[in-house]
């Protein structure tokens, strides 16, 4: 089934034998119920913004003016499901820099924000009321009509309208048949109704071709700075290798050059010498390693890995991480080198005590949490590798949320979709 699958079925002959009229109903009644509803959330919300703003110069009002439509478009593409099988995708896009303030700067700059609140404001004051009419007396009409001879049975007489008293079976049972009439012709206006509701819906709350294009954009924005991140990691990795393993090879090459050269006991202290030094560089290509890609994640896992980073963490950290089964190696390297980073920040930054990572799987999402009770305030602007996290998570159709209000405590929390990873990546 394709885009507008209940407007398929309207055109058909055989749309009363279909389920279509009944799921065009079905969406009809929760459009009155979810109207309804956010009628009363709205009204709430705008009389405590109203009370707030006395204290807070109009900014509560703000807010709840300009967010209101997100959860109501959230929920409304997912209820289009009803009458159209074809998903709508969210013309949201993902902040570049983690944090709720970055989160609602971004909102409240895209198109789409104020596109999902129109269609909120005219679902509360117009489609539902419209709506409810409609079911009420294109179904509950005909319906009470067909009822007339159980009513007539049970009490001897039926007022189906204002002046029309049912005493008689006769009338009972033509009045059942006008409302069996009436039920198969008001499925049509009602099928309609629900499918212009439906293509209003994914009109208004769908992503556009301009809404994309700004998606390709942060897209390629994104990959540059991850491009940039790698080749300053490449040439880190080039200085680690000329400053620190190549300069003790060289001099454990002239030290076992001399070595050469001398007899008896000065040959055995340079020997010994030069094993310290072939240690010490063998030491330090085994952490410039292990910088790239540890060897215990590919042998052990996650888990393992994370354990082991914590270990070396100076401050103080809790892991609680329980997988079923190894996952996609993009996706362990990607949760690796997040909490490695995570654990790096806490150690420069934080001033904390006690540090904790969790992992888990919520369906097909990798969950892990890093937490602190440092002193928070943790800035993707500031230079603390986050906004490098973000994008490295990005890549992997992840995400990444911050809590760090001043005075701690810290929370970051990743979710990665393994479902979506070539494991042979």
């Amino acid at each position: 089934m394709r885009s507008q699958a209940a407007w398929q079925a309207l055109t058909r002959r055989n749309l009363l034998v279909t389920l279509w009229p009944w799921r065009s109903i079905a969406y009809l009644m929760t459009s009155a119920v979810v109207g309804a509803v956010m009628l009363v959330v709205v009204l709430v919300s705008l009389i405590s913004g109203a009370l707030l703003a006395l204290v807070l110069v109009g900014i509560p009002l703000l807010v709840v003016l300009g967010l209101s439509g997100i959860p109501v478009g959230a929920l409304e593409r997912r209820r289009l499901w009803i009458i159209d099988s074809e998903p709508v995708e969210s013309p949201h896009r993902v902040p570049d820099q983690p944090g709720l303030v970055a989160w609602a700067r971004l909102r409240f700059s895209e198109q789409a924000t104020w596109r999902e609140l129109a269609y909120t404001g005219l679902l509360i004051t117009v489609l539902w009321p419209m709506e409810l009419l409609a079911v009420v007396y294109g179904i509950a009409g005909p319906m009470l009509a067909m009822y007339s001879p159980i009513a007539l049975e049970e009490s001897g007489e039926f007022r189906l309208l204002k002046f029309w008293l049912i005493d008689s079976y006769p009338e009972a049972f033509a009045a059942a048949l006008l409302g069996a009439v009436l039920l198969a012709l008001f499925i049509y206006p009602l099928t309609a109704l629900a499918v212009l509701h439906g293509i209003l819906a994914r009109l208004l709350l769908g992503a556009r071709e301009t809404d994309e294009a700004q998606r390709v954009i942060e897209l390629t924005r994104s990959r540059t700075r991850l491009v940039e991140a790698f080749e300053a990691e490449r040439r880190r990795i080039e200085r680690d290798l000329h400053d620190g393993a190549q300069q003790r090879l060289v001099s454990l090459t002239m030290t076992l050059g001399l070595a050469k050269l001398t007899r008896g006991d000065e040959r055995t202290d340079l020997v010994h010498k030069a094993h310290g030094q072939a240690k010490l560089a063998l030491a330090e290509i085994r952490d410039l390693i292990r910088g790239i890609h540890p060897q215990i994640l590919t042998d052990r896992g996650l888990p393992a890995a994370v354990a082991d980073v914590a270990d070396r963490s100076p401050v103080p950290v809790e892991v609680s991480m329980t997988l079923p089964s190894r996952l996609p190696e993009a996706v362990e390297a990607t949760a690796y080198f997040v909490v490695s980073e995570a654990l790096a920040n806490t150690a420069r930054h934080s001033d904390a005590r006690q540090a904790s990572v969790t992992g888990r799987m919520d369906g097909d999402r990798l969950v892990v949490e890093i937490g602190d009770d440092g002193v928070g305030g943790a800035d993707a602007a500031a230079g603390t590798g986050l906004a490098g996290l973000a994008d490295r998570v990005s890549v992997v159709n992840g995400r990444l949320m911050l809590s760090s209000p001043v005075g701690g405590p810290t929370l970051l929390r990743v979710e990665i979709p393994c479902a979506s990873i070539d494991p042979s990546r």
